[in-house]
C-alpha cells in the first residue's frame, strides 16, 4: 500500500475516494482535512494579494494619470496646514520612527526566542527578509517611466516603500510567534503601528500612497505564502475557539474603522482627485484633498491587510504539528496500551488494521 505523505517521500498522486483514505487523512492530504483547507485559503489570499499589487502597480506606476495623482498627494501635504504644522512642532517623529521599527524587530525575535519558538521565528524573520529582498527587486527592476530629478538625474523609484514592507512585514510575522489566545490583540496593535507608519511617510513627503499601499500586499503575500507552505507541512492545527475575538476586540474594532471608512472615503474623493493638471498652476483645494485621498485609501488598505490575515488565522494554531491520536475504550483496553491518559498509536498490537 502505498503512502501519500509527501513530507516522507510519498506519491504526489491525490487520493481519491475510497482509496486508502485513513492515510491520506492522517498525512493531512484529504480533500476535506484541516491542513488543506488552510493551505488552499491561504494560498488563494496570497495570490489575490498578488493581483491586487499588479493592479496598484499597474494604475498608479505605469499609467500618467496614477503618477500625476500619486505626486499630488505628496505635494498636497504643503497645502495641508494641519499636517505640516504637527510635522514642525514634531521634528523628532524621523528618529522615533526608525526606533520603532529597531524595537519591533528585536520584539519580533525576542518573543519567539522567549517562548523556545526556534523554528517559527526563523521563519517569521526569513519572511520579513523575503518581504524586503522582493521589495529592493522592485524598485530596482520593474519596469517604469524614466523620471528626473532637478538636478537632471534619474530619480530613484519608491515603489514599494521598504519602509512601510518591514514595518507590515513584522507585524504580519507576529502572528507565527505569538500565542494564539493573543494573537488578534498583539497582532492588530502591530498592524496599527504600521498603518501609523505609513501616513508619517505619506505626511513627509518620503513616499507616495500607491508605495505603501503596494508595501502592505507585498507583505500579506508573503506571509500568507508561508502559512501555506506551514500547512503543506502539516505544521498548522486547529485552535481553542473561545475567548479570542472578544480578547482582540480592542484592537480589531478600531482596525474594522479604519479600514471601512478610509476604503470608503478614498475611493469617494478619489473621483474627484484623478483630474489633476499636467502642469502648473495647481489648485491648493485640489491637492490638499489629493493628500487627505492618498491618506484614507493608505490607512484602510493596510487596516484591511491586516484584518484580513487574522480573519485567515483566527481558528489556526501555528506553533506545533496536527494532534496526536488518543484512543480509549475497550479498543485501548485490549491492545494492552496503559490506562494512564498518554497517547497511543490507533492501531493494537496484534496487528489487526487492515483496511479493506
Amino acid at each position: 500500500m502505498a503512502s501519500y505523505d509527501r513530507r516522507i517521500g510519498g506519491s504526489r498522486r491525490p487520493p481519491r475516494a475510497g482509496d486508502t483514505w485513513w492515510y491520506a487523512a492522517v498525512a493531512g492530504e484529504a480533500a476535506d482535512s484541516f491542513s488543506t483547507r488552510v493551505r488552499t485559503r491561504t494560498r488563494r489570499a496570497c495570490l489575490g494579494a498578488v493581483l491586487l499589487l499588479t493592479v496598484v502597480y499597474a494604475g498608479l506606476v505605469l499609467t500618467a494619470t496614477g503618477r500625476r495623482w500619486g505626486d499630488g498627494a505628496v505635494t498636497g501635504r504643503r497645502a495641508d496646514t494641519r499636517v505640516a504644522a504637527f510635522l514642525r512642532d514634531h521634528p523628532s517623529l524621523d528618529g522615533a520612527a526608525t526606533l520603532s521599527l529597531v524595537l519591533a524587530c528585536l520584539l519580533l525575535v525576542g518573543l519567539g526566542v522567549l517562548r523556545k519558538r526556534y523554528g517559527l521565528t526563523g521563519a517569521a524573520a526569513g519572511a520579513v527578509a523575503v518581504s524586503l529582498a522582493v521589495a529592493g527587486l522592485l524598485q530596482r527592476y520593474a519596469p517604469r517611466p524614466r523620471l528626473a530629478d532637478g538636478a537632471g538625474a534619474l530619480a530613484p523609484s519608491g515603489f514599494p516603500s521598504a519602509t512601510a514592507t518591514l514595518a507590515f512585514g513584522v507585524a504580519f510575522a507576529l502572528t507565527l510567534v505569538v500565542p494564539r489566545r493573543s494573537r488578534e490583540l498583539v497582532v492588530g496593535g502591530a498592524v496599527l503601528w504600521a498603518v501609523g507608519l505609513g501616513a508619517y511617510a505619506i505626511a513627509s513627503g518620503e513616499h507616495r500612497p500607491g508605495d505603501v499601499i503596494a508595501a502592505a500586499l507585498l507583505a500579506l503575500a508573503v506571509q500568507c505564502g508561508l502559512i501555506a507552505l506551514l500547512a503543506r507541512r502539516g505544521k498548522v492545527r486547529p485552535g481553542i475557539r473561545r475567548g479570542t475575538t472578544l480578547r482582540g476586540l480592542p484592537v480589531t474594532l478600531p482596525l474594522a474603522l479604519i479600514a471601512a471608512g478610509g476604503l470608503v472615503a478614498g475611493f469617494l474623493l478619489l473621483g474627484d482627485t484623478l483630474g489633476l493638471p499636467a502642469a502648473a498652476p495647481y489648485d491648493p483645494d485640489e491637492l490638499r484633498l489629493a493628500h487627505r485621498c492618498g491618506q484614507a485609501l493608505t490607512a484602510g488598505a493596510g487596516a484591511a491587510a491586516g484584518l484580513a490575515l487574522l480573519a485567515l488565522v483566527r481558528q489556526v494554531a501555528l506553533d506545533g504539528g496536527p494532534n496526536p491520536y488518543r484512543l480509549g475504550g475497550p479498543f485501548v483496553e485490549d491492545s494492552g496500551a496503559p490506562d494512564q491518559g498518554e497517547l497511543v498509536g490507533p492501531f493494537t498490537e496484534n496487528h489487526d488494521h487492515e483496511i479493506s
